[in-house]
C-alpha cells in the first residue's frame, strides 16, 4: 500500500497540492535555481508554475540555440584564418541541415520532459497554466482548458517570468509579422535576404550566423550611431568592421519609417512569414525576404495580478523592483519576490541565475528562522560587476563599467588600452588576428572597475576580469598574477606594462 507521505509527496510532483511551501511563477533558469536553492537540504515544497516550456527562454529561444548556431561559424571562421587547414576549407560552407539538427539537439526539440524530470528529482512540482498573484501568497493558475485554481505558499511566491521581445509600433511593421528572437534562433530555412533591426546583443549575433548559415544579403539598420554601444566604443567598431569585411551592409543613424509586406501569413516560428518586405527609411527603400526585429526586451509582468498586492509597475516601464535580497519593493512581509530579467537589474541568464541562488538562500534562511545579513544573502554583483559576453567574431567580453560610464558616475578614472594583434598568444591562435582590450582604473583605490576584450576567443578572459573586479583586486597586485605563456592571458601583462609606460589615457 501506498503511504499517506508517499502520496503526499507524489502529490506535490505533480503539482495536484493546493499548498507549498514556495510558489515560482516562471521556470526559465532563473525560477528553476530559486526553487533548488529554497528547498535544498529540507522538508519544504516547492512548485513551478509555467505556461510554456520548463527551462524557458534561454533554453529553448535564446542562449541554447543561439549559441549552438554561433559555434560552426566560428569554427569555419577560425579555420580559414590558420595556414595548413584553411586550404582544405578554401570554397567550403556551413552544412546548414547538420547544424540546425544540432541546433534542435540542445533545444531537446522543444521537449521538456527532462527539465521536468530534473525537477522532480529535485523535489520540485510542475503546474502547466498561467500564473498570476491573486492576493498576499495566492497564486491563480488558468490552465489550457480555461480552468482555474488557487495555489497558496506558506513561505513565499516568486516572480520569474522573465521577458518578451519588442515590436516598435511603426507604421506596417506589427502588420508585417517579422521574425523576433525566438523565430530567427529558431529559423528552418535560411532566407536569401534579410534585413535585421537593432544593433544591440541580439541584432549583432543573429546578424553573425545568419551571414554564416548563408544569407546572401544582409543588412542591419541601427538607429544609433554604433553597434554595441553600451560598450567601449572600439568593441561596436571592430565588429562593425568585421560585419562590413564580409560583405554585411552595416546602416547607421537609420530609423525605419514604414514597413510594408505582401501576403504575411504566420506561417509557424523561424520559417518565412509571407512575401517580400519592403522596408522605407528616409528617401531609401529596402526589399528583403525577412525582417529580424531585435528592438529590445519588454517585462512579462502585464497578466501578473501585481494590482492584487499593490504593486504598481508604472514608473519602472513594467519591471518589478526588488531589494538587494531580491524581495518585491512595496510589499509587506518579506513573502514576495522577483528573480531575472523581470527586475530589470541585470537582463542575463548567468545573472538571473545568481538573483535565484541569493533569493533561494534567503527563502530558506527565512524559512527557519536564520539571519540574513551575510553578503551570501545579498545581491552586489549586480551593481557595477555584472559580465558579459557577445558572440560575434570578433568576440565581445567585458565586466563592469565602460570608462563613459564610470565618467558619467562621476568617478575618477584612468583607462589602458591595447591592441591585441602584438603578441605571441593571439597571433598564434589565427593569423591575422584583430582585437583590442581596454581596462578602467579607479584612480582613488588603483583598482579595476571595469574590463572590455574584443577578438577572437576572448569569452574566456573575462571570468580573470571578473574576479579582479570584484575582488576590488589593485593593479599593483595583478603585477603578480603572472599569465601563462603562451597564451591569450598575457594580455593581462601587455595592459599592465602599456599602462607603466603611460600609455594610459
Amino acid at each position: 500500500m501506498t503511504s499517506p507521505e508517499s502520496a503526499r509527496k507524489a502529490a506535490d510532483l505533480a503539482g495536484e497540492s493546493d499548498v507549498y511551501d514556495v510558489v515560482v511563477i516562471g521556470g526559465g533558469p532563473p525560477g528553476e535555481i530559486v526553487a533548488q536553492y529554497a528547498i535544498a537540504d529540507s522538508t519544504r515544497t516547492a512548485v513551478i508554475v509555467e505556461h510554456e516550456l520548463l527551462g524557458g527562454e534561454c533554453s529553448y529561444w535564446a542562449c541554447m540555440p543561439s549559441k549552438a548556431l554561433l559555434r560552426p561559424v566560428e569554427l569555419l571562421d577560425a579555420a580559414r584564418h590558420m595556414p595548413g587547414v584553411a586550404s582544405l576549407v578554401a570554397g567550403r560552407t556551413i552544412d546548414v541541415p547538420a547544424v540546425l539538427e544540432r541546433r534542435d539537439g540542445f533545444t531537446s526539440h522543444h521537449d521538456d520532459k527532462y527539465q521536468v524530470q530534473w525537477a522532480n528529482d529535485t523535489g520540485i512540482g510542475v503546474v502547466r497554466g498561467h500564473g498570476r498573484l491573486a492576493g498576499p501568497k495566492q497564486v491563480e493558475v488558468t490552465g489550457a482548458d480555461g480552468a482555474t485554481r488557487i495555489i497558496t505558499a506558506r513561505h513565499a511566491v516568486v516572480l520569474a517570468t522573465g521577458t518578451t521581445a519588442s515590436v516598435p509600433d511603426l507604421p506596417g511593421l506589427r502588420a508585417a509579422l517579422p521574425w523576433t528572437s525566438r523565430d530567427v534562433t529558431n529559423l528552418h530555412e535560411v532566407p536569401r535576404r534579410v534585413a535585421v533591426v537593432g544593433g544591440g546583443v541580439v541584432a549583432c549575433e543573429s546578424a553573425s550566423w545568419l551571414h554564416g548559415l548563408g544569407v546572401q544579403e544582409l543588412t542591419i539598420l541601427v538607429r544609433g550611431g554604433g553597434l554595441l554601444d553600451r560598450n567601449e566604443p572600439c568593441a561596436g567598431e571592430l565588429v562593425a568592421q568585421a560585419f562590413r569585411d564580409a560583405g554585411v551592409k552595416v546602416l547607421l543613424h537609420t530609423g525605419l519609417d514604414e514597413v510594408r509586406r505582401a501576403d504575411p501569413a504566420a506561417t509557424g516560428e523561424g520559417r518565412t512569414h509571407g512575401g517580400e518586405v519592403t522596408l522605407r527609411f528616409g528617401d531609401q527603400t529596402l526589399v528583403v525576404d525577412e525582417l529580424v526585429v531585435a528592438a529590445g526586451r519588454t517585462p512579462a509582468s502585464a497578466d501578473l495580478g501585481l494590482d492584487a498586492v499593490g504593486v504598481d509597475v508604472g514608473a519602472s516601464h513594467g519591471f518589478v523592483t526588488t531589494d538587494d535580497q531580491l524581495a518585491v519593493r512595496g510589499v509587506d512581509g518579506q513573502w514576495l519576490y522577483a528573480v531575472g530579467d523581470l527586475t530589470g537589474r541585470a537582463l542575463l541568464t548567468h545573472m538571473g541565475k545568481y538573483q535565484g541562488r541569493i533569493c533561494g538562500a534567503v527563502i530558506a534562511a527565512r524559512a527557519e528562522g536564520r539571519p540574513t545579513d551575510g553578503s551570501r544573502f545579498t545581491d552586489l554583483a549586480d551593481d557595477g560587476r555584472v559580465p558579459q559576453v557577445t558572440f560575434t567574431d570578433p568576440q565581445v567580453a567585458s565586466v563592469g563599467r565602460s570608462e563613459r560610464q564610470a565618467r558619467d558616475a562621476g568617478l575618477d578614472v584612468e583607462a589602458v588600452e591595447y591592441d591585441m594583434a602584438g603578441f605571441a598568444g593571439s597571433s598564434l591562435l589565427r593569423d591575422g588576428y584583430v582585437g583590442r582590450a581596454k581596462l578602467v582604473i579607479d584612480r582613488t583605490t588603483d583598482t579595476l572597475i571595469g574590463a572590455t576584450f574584443v577578438g577572437a576567443e576572448v569569452a574566456e578572459l573575462v571570468h580573470a576580469a571578473t574576479v579582479a573586479v570584484v575582488g576590488g583586486v589593485t593593479l599593483e597586485q595583478l603585477w603578480h598574477v603572472v599569465p601563462s605563456y603562451p597564451t591569450m592571458s598575457e594580455i593581462w601583462l601587455k595592459l599592465l606594462e602599456a599602462r607603466s609606460a603611460g600609455k594610459a589615457h
